[in-house]
């Protein structure tokens, strides 16, 4: 029997679906740490767990070395510590070491979340990635402009899901944000040369350091594009074969890259270029499982249940590797403005020319307010086993579905 915390700060829909799949592992005892009260974890979640410790600050190291102590009366010594929030990677690194936990340990974890290190550690094993500059003064902001040119990407050394990332284009682009940036000078910012050519990702599992099976995902339009432009619907697509010459690249750097991390046990998102040539470069890795439901859509893909995927892996040490066996792809419903959704228009229409090929949705409801991410207001997820009907369909969902948001009076 293996005796492991999650840590959870809140108890989003997306943490509960991992944290229902752990606490359900067989030769699991799983205790939970987070900000929330025992009557305030959901019943069907409260009944499969072994023991709850609430803290203050879900991401607080020290707080969560002390409820791990807490946890041992009620599931005995704590042999796995886990988590799927990117923030928490460092913290739980730091409560690892401390207290001898295997996993992931606290200079891997900065390997992954600090941005500008996790790329100076791939440039220096000779792995293709974006030049970048941590900039800590204006002159260091504007030699790294005069040396790499426009376009330049600016985003927080420990960003996650492109938040606060900015795209520079002109000159104009980079006085506005250097104003902002030097706003406040406690502020550690990254400058990455933009890379150009088409976005994926790669959703690895990696057991003792071998890279055992790995997912291929598209973007459309490229999430740093969807960022700009907050109306944009956007799609995202797992292709039915991923084995075809126009993958072959990332399939040999990927586990390089995660291997050059230090990455030995981990469901790890990475987000990287094919570009124009041919070639391919690393963007970022996070030693997480993916988001965007792109999770959801590897289990769509491969007949399996992902989140199983994912805790027997991290808890258990076992994975099985499932085959591909349909496409599957998921359109993003966003709306323009601010304020709340009054209606969605085209749902009928697309339930209709669409419908069978439908698996999951979770449409915007009126009243809702508008969304804080680039995931926007509600998604649907479809799936064939033909890769071009799938893509068929997204593109008909982003055309014919509109969100209409209002400002709250």
């Amino acid at each position: 029997m293996v005796s492991a915390a999650f840590v959870a700060p809140f108890l989003a829909d997306t943490t509960n679906n991992f944290l229902l799949a752990a606490a359900r592992t067989p030769g699991v005892r799983l205790g939970l740490i987070t900000t929330a009260s025992l009557d305030q974890v959901p019943g069907e979640i409260r009944q499969t767990l072994a023991g709850h410790y609430q803290v203050r600050d879900g991401l607080d190291a020290q707080q969560i070395a002390d409820a791990v102590r807490g946890l041992t009366p009620q599931i005995g010594p704590v042999e796995r510590l886990i988590a799927i929030l990117e923030q928490l990677q460092v913290p739980l690194g730091q409560v690892r070491d401390a207290l001898g936990i295997p996993g992931l340990s606290e200079s891997v974890a900065l390997n992954v979340r600090d941005k500008s290190r996790m790329k100076d550690v791939l440039r220096s094993t000779g792995l293709p990635c974006a030049r970048h500059q941590l900039v800590h003064r204006v002159e260091e902001a504007l030699a790294f402009r005069d040396v790499v040119g426009f376009p330049i990407v600016a985003k927080p050394p420990d960003g996650a899901g492109a938040q606060a990332t900015f795209r520079l284009d002109t000159l104009a682009d980079f006085d506005n944000w250097l104003t902002m940036a030097v706003a406040d000078p406690s502020q550690v910012w990254l400058l990455e040369e933009f890379l150009t050519g088409r976005e994926h990702s790669f959703d690895a599992a990696t057991l003792h350091g071998q890279t055992l099976w790995a997912s291929i995902s598209d973007y459309l339009p490229p999430p740093l594009e969807v960022v700009r432009n907050p109306w944009m619907q956007w799609t995202v697509v797992l292709p039915q074969d991923i084995s075809t010459p126009q993958y072959a690249e990332i399939h040999r750097v990927g586990p390089q890259a995660i291997a050059a991390l230090g990455v030995q046990d981990a469901f790890s998102h990475m987000e990287w270029f094919a570009r124009p040539d041919g070639s391919v470069a690393v963007s970022e890795i996070g030693a997480r499982p993916p988001g965007a439901q792109i999770g959801s859509m590897i289990g769509y893909a491969h007949d399996v249940d992902f989140f199983d995927l994912w805790s027997n892996l991290v808890l258990r040490e076992e994975f099985h590797r499932p085959d591909r066996v349909y496409a599957c792809g998921t359109a993003y419903l966003r709306g323009m403005g601010r304020g709340r959704v009054r209606a969605v228009h085209g749902i009928d229409q697309l339930q209709r020319e669409l419908g069978e090929l439908v698996v999951r949705a979770q449409l915007p409801q009126p009243g809702q307010p508008a969304a804080t991410s680039y995931e926007g207001e509600g998604f649907v997820t479809v799936r064939h086993r033909d890769t071009g009907v799938v893509q068929a369909a997204l593109e008909r969902i982003v055309q014919v579905a509109r969100v209409v948001l209002v400002e709250s009076d």
